[in-house]
């Protein structure tokens, strides 16, 4: 019997959190021959460099090259180019992880195409068809035929919402697989700040971590305003060390709220590659935050996260990690700061199966499924 072959997609950097476990699980596997294809969603070229040599990916077999564009314009560019790839290459299935724009895009062009779909990270929810990473998670999981869950409840959201219950399995995090291989190579936050030219009460005492990138909370000037000056409180009582998204920075300079960076205790950091990104968010006495896979890797870490939206489809993050949900209000946001100063935070336990192994287990459920024609012996 032949290996099966299978359509890898990536297209964003929480993607390349997920798939780096699952391709070093597959390589060599003697039933499973990978192709990993790259849409180009995020097409920052040195960024991308950065992530895929700090996690030891391989060089995409396929680029699409998408870039940027209104979620319409991406999804639909992404569809027309992938679906030349699935017609050249016959897979056996295609793999997808996360709520990107390109996890729907490629699920969708898979499924009209009768190739079986892989969703990794399938069945979570934060109810808020508001995001459009919501709208891509339900709709993925719809036309999934093989749905692996980092969480129980996401498995409940799925049988809800009528999936059949041998097309869904429980395997952990991949993107904890990723943090347990690299968590001895994260780079300290100590030499992140002195190659920043960091203040001495950087280096010295203990600091506070942020990024912002949702557009609920940047693309609303009096939203962004706010927060800035919540965090601007915030860094008289500890330094805070903001790792700025490139388009944060745009917002924040067409908004005119410059002045609100121009601040001794705020450390303005560029985009962090995956470990440097780590040795901060290992380092920090607590991390506030928008970003749904930080909130995962502060619960594995132990680190108080302080998540700065009204919901999150990370459940158990909350429910047995260290993480808050306190939205924008400045009142909610500054009441767990000094929680977490005068009793330590949330500390949490590490939810079930997050244990770093949930790649094996997706890779050898994918194969036995893909040799039995569908069903997993």
């Amino acid at each position: 019997m032949g290996k099966k072959k299978i359509l890898c997609v990536v297209g964003a950097r929480p993607n390349f959190m997920k798939i780096a476990p699952i391709m070093a699980a597959i390589k060599g596997h003697p039933a499973l021959q990978p192709i990993l294809v790259h849409t180009g969603q995020h097409y920052d070229n040195a960024m991308n460099h950065q992530f895929f040599s700090d996690l030891g990916i391989p060089e995409p077999d396929v680029n699409l090259e998408v870039g940027s564009g209104t979620h319409a314009e991406q999804t639909a560019d992404i569809m027309k180019r992938f679906e030349p790839v699935i017609d050249r290459e016959h897979p056996d299935a295609v793999l997808v992880v996360g709520d990107v724009n390109s996890t729907i895009a490629c699920a969708l062009v898979a499924s009209k195409k009768t190739v079986p779909v892989i969703h990794v990270e399938a069945g979570l929810r934060s109810f808020d068809r508001t995001m459009p990473e919501e709208i891509n998670r339900i709709l993925t999981d719809q036309i999934s035929d093989l749905l692996f869950t980092t969480e129980r409840p996401a498995g409940e959201n799925l049988l809800r919402e009528g999936i059949r219950g041998d097309r869904i399995h429980f395997v952990g995090n991949v993107m904890i697989d990723t943090l347990h291989r690299n968590l001895a190579r994260a780079v300290p936050a100590k030499k992140i700040f002195e190659d920043a030219g960091a203040p001495e009460r950087f280096l010295q005492g203990p600091y506070a971590a942020l990024t912002l990138h949702r557009p609920s909370n940047v693309d609303h000037p009096d939203t962004l305003k706010s927060l800035l000056e919540t965090i601007h409180l915030i860094s008289k009582r500890i330094p805070v060390a903001f790792a700025l998204h490139p388009r944060t920075r745009n917002r924040i300079e067409s908004f005119g709220l410059s002045c609100l960076l121009e601040n001794p205790n705020l450390l303005i950091l560029p985009p962090l590659g995956y470990l440097q990104m780590l040795g901060l968010m290992k380092d920090a006495k607590l991390f506030l935050t928008d970003s749904g896979g930080v909130q995962e890797e502060t619960t594995a870490l132990g680190v108080p996260c302080i998540t700065l939206r009204e919901n999150t489809e990370r459940t158990i993050t909350v429910d047995a990690g260290s993480n808050t949900i306190v939205g924008t209000d400045r009142n909610k946001i500054i009441e767990a700061f000094e929680d977490i100063l005068s009793s330590g935070g949330k500390a949490g336990k590490i939810p079930e199966c997050w244990d770093g192994h949930a790649s094996e287990r997706i890779v050898d459920l994918m194969a036995r499924w893909l040799q039995n024609g569908g069903g997993v012996a």
